[in-house]
């Protein structure tokens, strides 16, 4: 019987990690209401404390992917882990609105930050040399599912028991990805003395300027990145990204959906079933993405996301509840499927070896209009006391980054 490769093991303890890292980070989208009723806060305060904690891991992801480097793949995720875990359970004691922030904005956005933004490119750089598109795929699908797949389990522990009970459920999975990182998580091909996946011989390593001092290295990558216009294409197109998915879907769809009379277990219901989906529409776009023009692949991603987004307030006003449905299936499936053409280009356009550190400044794009979507949202809601032309605009802007991508000039491979 054939052995199954390492890589494939390494794969999945990474799309758990992921996975459970995007539970912290979504589960904003549940909490928000709590929150606000329990703690009297303002809707905006705490959709900032959310909007600091995207912006924040986006931010530190170039450092995360320099220091990766220096400090090696598992004692990395033990770390983000025991950061993560300490967040979680410092929210049982705060009290003030800044304590929130604190939080969630800082605390949970550095732990998050290795797992959601550049361990899918290091994962699928240094553990396998065919199929990355598809490994990258599967990884990138992890970090929305997690974001999505348990939020109408936490919706029902907060109906039923309290926002606290639900903060423990979530302490506990961490807890138990914590002790499987620890006793299966490797490094490298190179420590279990096996080549990456689909590599035949051993190849001569290129002088790797990646192990310097992460910040030196983290602003050098930016610095090559900044003249290069595909990077500001990039970096625009997958701001808007951020934006249209974990900034306004991610944090205030159910809220949306609840100011239309939806009960809170379905509104967490449907955005649960585009986490579904999106395990189907990110995987099948990395295999596409290693078969396809990944700038076409983009340029249809973010026109028909667009799209939906446009219909979406005309189906919530006149209680589609059936098209409702039909849309959360289809934006389930384009939610991140925008990752593993972005990652390829990247990877094309700057290396193999240079990628991670620049892709990680074209995710801190992302999570910068994430975090402009969540704050920007809640300002909408708290000004016109609705999120319509939140979600409208966030579908014209996505209509521009599939010119964006569209300008990129195509790479050899």
């Amino acid at each position: 019987m054939k052995r199954i490769h390492y890589s494939w093991v390494i794969l999945i303890i990474s799309f758990f990690s992921i996975l459970t890292a995007g539970i912290v980070v979504s589960s904003s989208g549940v909490f928000l209401t709590p929150f606000e009723k329990e703690f009297g806060w303002d809707r905006s305060i705490i959709s900032l404390s959310f909007g600091i904690c995207m912006l924040f891991y986006g931010m530190a992801g170039p450092f995360m992917a320099a220091l990766l480097e220096k400090w090696k793949l598992k004692k990395m995720m033990l770390a983000s882990m025991g950061i993560l875990l300490a967040g979680l359970f410092s929210t049982f004691f705060m009290k003030q609105s800044w304590h929130l922030i604190i939080i969630w904005g800082t605390i949970l956005g550095l732990g998050s930050s290795l797992l959601l933004t550049v361990l899918s490119p290091y994962v699928a750089n240094h553990w396998f040399k065919e199929k990355r598109g598809l490994a990258t795929g599967i990884l990138a699908a992890s970090t929305a599912t997690g974001q999505l797949l348990l939020l109408p389990i936490l919706a029902m522990i907060i109906e039923n028991y309290s926002w606290r009970w639900a903060i423990g459920f979530i302490i506990a999975i961490l807890m138990v990805m914590t002790l499987i990182i620890f006793f299966f998580m490797k490094n490298s091909p190179k420590e279990m003395g096996i080549l990456p996946y689909g590599q035949l011989e051993e190849m001569e390593e290129t002088k790797n300027t990646q192990h310097g001092n992460p910040v030196v290295v983290a602003f050098g990558g930016l610095a090559e990145a900044v003249k290069k216009k595909e990077f500001w294409l990039l970096a625009g197109s997958f701001f808007i990204c951020g934006c249209s998915t974990m900034g306004l879907i991610g944090t205030h769809f159910v809220s949306y959906c609840i100011s239309f009379g939806i009960p809170l277990v379905t509104a967490a219901s449907l955005l649960s079933f585009m986490g579904i989906f999106n395990i189907l529409g990110t995987t099948l776009s990395g295999w596409l993405s290693d078969r396809f023009d990944n700038r076409w692949l983009l340029f249809c991603y973010y026109l028909l996301r667009g799209t939906s987004l446009v219909v979406l307030p005309f189906l919530l006003m006149n209680g589609h509840i059936a098209w409702l449905i039909v849309f959360t299936v289809f934006y389930g499936l384009d939610w991140i499927a925008t990752v593993p053409p972005t990652i390829n280009i990247s990877r094309q356009i700057f290396g193999v070896q240079k990628s991670a550190v620049i892709y990680g400044w074209v995710y801190a794009a992302h999570q910068a209009g994430a975090a402009f979507a969540a704050y920007g949202g809640g300002l909408v809601y708290k000004y016109f006391n609705t999120y319509t032309w939140a979600f409208f605009m966030a579908g014209i802007f996505c209509i521009l980054a599939s010119l964006f991508v569209i300008v990129i000039k195509k790479q050899q491979h």
